[in-house]
This record gives C-alpha cells, sequence and structure tokens, in this order.
C-alpha cells in the first residue's frame, strides 16, 4: 500500500494507463472519479501549487464547455479555478499525488518522477 492518490477518469485512456502504470510498479492509489466526486477549489488550487502550473495549464481547453464559458488564457485564475470546480471535465487528466508533489499522467510515465 503507498499514499499515492489519483483524480482519475476510468473512460479516458491515459487515465487508464497511469492507473495500470502505477499498480505496475508496486502502488495501490486511491482512485477518485473526479467527474463524480468533483475536488473543492481548495483542492484545485492545492493541485496547482503542487503541479506548479498556473490554472489556464490545468484546463482541458478543447471542451465544448470551455468556449461556451468564454474562458480564455486572459481568464482570472478564480474564475478558472470555479469553472473547474462547476465542470470537473475541464480539469486535465490524470493526476497523481505522492509525497507532497503531484503530476500530469500525460505521458502516463511522466507520474513515475514523483514516486
Amino acid at each position: 500500500m503507498s499514499d499515492v492518490t489519483v483524480w482519475h477518469n476510468p473512460r479516458c485512456s491515459k487515465s487508464r494507463q497511469t492507473l495500470a502504470l502505477l499498480q505496475e510498479n508496486g502502488h495501490e492509489p486511491a482512485v477518485i472519479e473526479y467527474l463524480k466526486d468533483a475536488p473543492s477549489k481548495a483542492e484545485i488550487l492545492q493541485a496547482l501549487v503542487k503541479l506548479e502550473i498556473s490554472a489556464h495549464d490545468l484546463m482541458r481547453r478543447r471542451e465544448k464547455v470551455y468556449k461556451e464559458l468564454g474562458l480564455s488564457k486572459e481568464s482570472s485564475d478564480k474564475a478558472l479555478v470555479q469553472a473547474m470546480h462547476e465542470n470537473p471535465i475541464l480539469i486535465e487528466r490524470p493526476i497523481v499525488f505522492a509525497n507532497g508533489k503531484a503530476a500530469i499522467g500525460r505521458p502516463p510515465e511522466a507520474v513515475l518522477k514523483i514516486l
């Protein structure tokens, strides 16, 4: 058992590959299906700090709702975090948390650096 958590979307191939990679490397992460259990604004902000990226860099900008909400690079971090909380489909996936750090599993091997 390890202290690893993954924000997971089972319908996403990269998310499934990342989860399998973690398991192959001896980790049984806590799996949070973030589309069903949306992260709080505070959790999103913590993820941004651990990822060391901007709110805009965490967004899935090709999602229809991104355009519908009129979001852009000029949108405030507050507005982007609120949008991700209310529409978790906007959050890039998967995100793995371990050892006080986080990594986006794109490619899946990117998460190995924080284990």
